[in-house]
């Protein structure tokens, strides 16, 4: 069993799962969104669904074919994410089929989700348009059910991730469209990659688009650029691989910031919102 205590605040609790970034995301920007994988051998080779939010915000469901599905937007003790949903899947894993699990309270004894899942599996992320996920392929489908379904449905902003870009995922909120990275490099130099870029008017995507902030969120860094109307994923696919590579350059540098730089970055770092 991993070794963060129960009551002790892991800032990354999704460390070491290789999915962390996609994980991060599902947790604070899709709406939509489902990750396959696997409980190890010792814990039965199970089926888990890894997904953005469940019906009711259930931490996790059994489901009438033995398998589990988890709700990473469920309201759960957030000192350790990966506890409290290691909790809810050991729950899961004890109910009965087609029962929910309602609530979690980890402890100390209580598994990580590292600690149950297998690892080595691929941990492939599908964006949905629709909820269709809840529906238990065994379960009846009522007229009740169907209704629910399209309320929630209508709620769904569309979101899609950007070919060429990983972990980078396009939004329409509405009155903007965006773009939102997440990346799993330490905040202060993502800030210094911004200002290089900024103090060389590079720090848009394309022309047209414009870098507007970052927040943390659940330790990881996730950069925001407006878009304008009707770019969407494919304007962003575009640019994608000239964008990514300047990026990167300008991230992995460790040469000192010029004197337009660190003003560049002053202006950068007074707009930043935290997530906890």
């Amino acid at each position: 069993m991993s070794s963060a205590s129960a009551s002790s605040l892991v800032r990354r609790p999704f460390e070491g799962i290789p999915a962390e970034r996609d994980l991060v995301a599902m947790r604070q920007l899709i709406p939509a969104a489902t990750i396959e994988a696997a409980t190890t051998a010792e814990h039965g080779s199970v089926r888990v669904i890894i997904a953005t939010i469940l019906p009711m915000a259930w931490p996790a469901i059994r489901r009438s074919d033995g398998s589990v599905i988890i709700g990473l937007q469920a309201t759960v003790p957030t000192d350790d994410l990966s506890r409290s949903f290691g909790q809810a899947l050991s729950q899961a894993l004890e109910a009965e089929p087609g029962t929910p699990v309602r609530t979690v309270s980890p402890s100390a004894d209580s598994p990580r989700l590292q600690d149950l899942l297998d690892l080595e599996g691929g941990f492939p992320i599908t964006v949905h348009e629709s909820f269709e996920f809840w529906v238990d392929p065994g379960a009846e489908r009522t007229a009740e059910v169907e209704a629910s379904l399209a309320q929630a449905n209508e709620s769904i902003m569309p979101t899609a991730p950007v070919e060429g870009l990983e972990h980078a995922y396009w939004v329409d909120a509405g009155a903007k469209e965006h773009l939102r990275w997440v990346l799993d490099a330490e905040e202060e130099r993502v800030y210094d990659a911004v200002a290089r870029l900024h103090a060389r008017r590079e720090s848009a995507i394309a022309e047209g688009t414009r870098y507007v902030g970052s927040f943390r969120a659940e330790g990881l860094t996730v950069p925001v650029w407006d878009l304008p109307d009707g770019f969407g994923a494919a304007g962003v696919a575009e640019h994608a691989a000239e964008f990514r590579a300047r990026f990167l350059t300008a991230l992995e540098s460790t040469e000192p910031l010029t004197a337009l730089e660190r003003r560049a970055r002053g202006g950068i770092v007074a707009r930043q919102v935290t997530l906890r």
